[in-house]
Order: C-alpha cells, then sequence, then structure tokens
C-alpha cells in the first residue's frame, strides 16, 4: 500500500451558499480531491447535483474531482460529467446494466474509473474486471445521507479488497486506489487506513471544523495526524 493517504472531503456537507469559496478552501488546506456527490432520488433516497455544478467549481480548484454517481442508469451521465471536468468517476454496479462498458465509457471519455460497494454488496464484482479499475470506493454507511455513522464491518471488507488490489499489482496489474466514504473521522481514521485505505472521503467532519478564519487547515492535519499515528 501506498504511504500517500489522499483526503477527499465531500462537498455534500459544504455551505452551497459558498461553493465556490469552500473549495478554494479545501483546496488551501491541503486536500487532495474534491468529493462530488450525485444523488438521483431513484437509486438513492436523495437529490443533491449535476453536471452545471461541477462545471462552476471546475474553474475554481486546481485538484481533482471525484464524482461518485449514486444514479441509475449511469452511462447518460458520464459524457456530461466528463466535459464538466471530473477526474474521477465512479459508480455502482447494480446500477449499470454492462459493467464492462460502463468503466470503458469513463476511460474513453479521458478520466479515472471506479466502482463502489455499498456496505451489503459482495466485491465479486472485481473478479471480472480489475483490468479496467483505477480505484475501488467502499462505502461504510449506506448510501444517500451525509452524517452516518461508521458502519465497522467495513474494516474487514477494507482488508479483503486491499489483498485483491495488492494481488493484483503484484501479478503485473495497474496501481488502484482503495478509497472509503462515510463516517470517516479523526477517532476512526487510524483504523481505517490500518485495514487499508489509502484514500479517505470526510464530509461533516471537515466541513463541520471549520477555522476561526474559515478555513479548514485544522481539521485536515488532524485527520492526517491520526491516520499516521496509527
Amino acid at each position: 500500500m501506498s504511504s500517500t493517504l489522499r483526503i477527499a472531503p465531500s462537498i455534500l456537507s459544504a455551505d452551497f451558499a459558498r461553493l465556490g469559496e469552500e473549495v478554494r478552501a479545501i483546496e488551501a488546506a491541503g486536500a487532495d480531491l474534491v468529493h462530488f456527490d450525485v444523488m438521483d432520488n431513484h437509486y438513492v433516497p436523495n437529490l443533491t447535483i449535476g453536471p452545471l455544478v461541477c462545471e462552476a467549481i471546475r474553474p475554481h480548484v486546481k485538484i481533482g474531482i471525484d464524482v461518485h454517481l449514486m444514479v441509475e442508469p449511469v452511462d447518460a451521465l458520464v459524457p456530461m460529467f466528463a466535459k464538466a471536468g471530473a477526474n474521477i468517476i465512479t459508480f455502482h454496479p447494480e446500477a449499470s446494466r454492462h459493467v464492462d462498458r460502463t468503466l470503458a465509457l469513463i476511460r474513453d471519455h479521458g478520466c479515472k474509473a471506479g466502482l463502489v460497494f455499498n456496505p451489503a454488496t459482495p466485491l465479486d464484482w472485481l473478479d471480472h474486471v480489475m483490468d479496467k479499475l483505477d480505484i475501488v470506493l467502499l462505502m461504510s454507511v449506506n448510501p444517500g445521507f451525509g452524517g452516518q455513522k461508521f458502519i465497522e464491518a467495513t474494516l474487514p471488507k477494507l482488508a479483503a479488497a486491499r489483498a485483491r488490489i495488492d494481488a493484483h499489482m503484484a501479478a503485473g496489474g495497474q496501481p488502484i486506489w482503495l478509497e472509503v466514504d462515510g463516517g470517516v473521522k479523526v477517532d476512526n481514521i487510524a483504523r481505517i487506513v490500518a485495514a487499508g485505505a489509502d484514500t479517505c472521503v470526510a464530509g461533516s467532519a471537515v466541513f463541520g471544523a471549520p477555522d476561526a478564519d474559515g478555513g479548514y487547515r485544522g481539521v485536515m492535519k488532524a485527520l492526517r495526524d491520526a491516520a499516521a499515528a496509527r
């Protein structure tokens, strides 16, 4: 596993009236990615943001935009988000009729591609598409809402996903990031990273703890320090 931890604050928990300022603030605080949660009130019970918002924040940051599609169907949105400035697009395999084709579609549009696994979704989907993956995202809450509590059963699942990725890379395969999303906080990030994650999404933990000047350097440093102390 890489010793580099990537932190991707989820703008689902940001102040949407100040979204440009918010994404600039997390980049200034050392965020590696902007995590962009797309919900359709169909695949998940909530409705959030689409390509126009992605396009609007793209000029505000130089870091990558990590788009997590919680939508069904998936394919029609891929070109739209790629055009809007996404760098990574992940989706839930249950939401695509043809997982292999959707992964290829994402890569064909110049983005890194990944699969997202809900807490009760088995990792078996990985068996036939490892060569097309840039990232695997494990949900540590049930998707649809921010601010939920971390599901502890994600830890052994992370370890299992890490073993699959390491075996793939040892056999000559491409690098694959292992991301976790949901309930990541200062008090559990060390266990999450120890289980195998190299990329952590944090929403309310970041945006709920602003510095006095409105920035997020304090909480970002606290997350990195806690992870390093594992």
